[in-house]
């Protein structure tokens, strides 16, 4: 039961930080949906240098749950990427959905591999 509470709180915690990064970013209208780019580049780069530091067993699993599964869960958001990539497209920006999507593959996987080495760069 504990375990569920773990990944509340910080689940909780990765909403709020996100939530906190779209108010940022409310006055600065784009075309490009900066504020979930920038949300999940981060979850990406926190998940790879936690992922890192699990290998290296020096992750307490209660800590893997908070901030693993809870904050970076709650932090990312898939589904709000895949609407605003729909809305693109319904909007007739097609290229900006394309790029949209690239962007977000290429950087994330890029933010991930940075989170991996700086974690393993730590021992």
């Amino acid at each position: 039961m504990l375990n569920f509470v773990y990944v509340f709180l910080g689940g909780g915690l990765g909403s709020l930080c996100r939530y906190s990064i779209a108010r940022w970013m409310v006055n600065h209208r784009l075309d490009f949906p900066l504020a979930t780019f920038i949300a999940n580049v981060l979850a990406c780069l926190i998940l790879g240098y936690l992922v890192s530091l699990k290998v290296n067993n020096n992750v307490a699993a209660h800590w893997q749950l908070v901030f693993m599964t809870g904050f970076c869960g709650g932090f990312s958001t898939f589904s709000t990427f895949t609407a605003e990539t729909f809305l693109l497209f319904e909007e007739g920006m097609n290229f900006m959905g394309l790029l949209y999507i690239a962007t977000s593959l290429l950087v994330c996987l890029g933010s991930l591999y940075l989170g991996l080495r700086l974690g393993s760069s730590s021992f």
